[in-house]
C-alpha cells in the first residue's frame, strides 16, 4: 500500500503497479510465505507519450525515489510504456510494437499469471487490469501468454518455480 499510495501521489498518466509486486505478492499470500519473500522489485509503469526521450522518463525515476522512504526508494523501477518499443528489442532479442497504454503492455508478458496490474484510486478503491482474468495467479498456475510467442517461458518460469515450488506449470 505504500508503493501504491506513493504512486497515487505522484500523478503520472495512466500509471499502474504490476509484475512481480503483484503477482508475488499473491503467491506469497496462497503459500504462507512472508509478504516480501522473493520480490525483487516494484514495477512502477505509466504511459506519457508526450515525451518519449529518456531525460524525461528520469525526471518521473527521480520523482518517484524522492517519494518513496527508505528502502522502497530504491526497490520501485519506473518505465514508461510509451517508450518500451525504443529499448525492448535491443535489451531483450525480440521486436516490440509501440504500446497506447500501460494496461496493453499486460499483454504482453510471458505468462498469463504475472499479466495483473494495480492503480489505487483517488477514492482509495484499486482498479484491477487482468487481460487474462486471475485464475492462473490464484490458482498458483503458470501459463505461457497465448498472444506472445513463448521465446523465454522456461527461462522465465524456472526462477519463479525455484521460489514457489507449489506452482504447477502448464506449456
Amino acid at each position: 500500500m505504500t508503493v501504491l499510495r506513493a504512486a497515487r501521489a505522484l500523478d503520472l498518466p495512466d500509471w499502474l503497479i504490476f509484475s512481480g509486486a503483484v503477482y508475488q505478492k499473491v503467491f506469497n499470500h496462497l503459500t504462507g510465505r512472508p509478504e516480501d519473500y522473493g520480490l525483487k522489485d516494484y514495477d512502477l509503469a505509466y504511459f506519457d507519450g508526450s515525451d518519449t526521450g529518456w531525460d524525461a522518463e528520469d525526471k518521473v525515476i527521480r520523482r518517484a525515489a524522492a517519494e518513496l522512504p527508505p528502502p522502497l526508494d530504491s526497490l520501485v523501477e519506473v518505465r514508461n510504456q510509451a517508450r518500451v518499443h525504443l529499448w525492448f528489442e535491443g535489451r531483450f532479442g525480440e521486436p516490440y510494437a509501440p504500446l497506447s497504454s500501460s494496461a496493453e503492455a499486460l499483454g504482453r508478458f510471458l505468462t498469463t499469471a504475472n499479466a495483473v496490474g494495480v492503480r489505487l484510486e483517488a477514492d482509495d478503491r484499486l482498479t484491477i487490469e487482468a487481460p487474462f482474468g486471475l485464475d492462473d495467479l490464484f490458482n498458483l498456475r503458470l501459463r505461457p501468454n497465448p498472444l506472445r510467442p513463448a521465446t523465454g517461458f522456461r527461462r522465465k518460469v524456472e526462477g519463479v518455480v525455484a521460489r514457489w515450488p507449489e506452482l504447477v506449470v502448464e506449456d
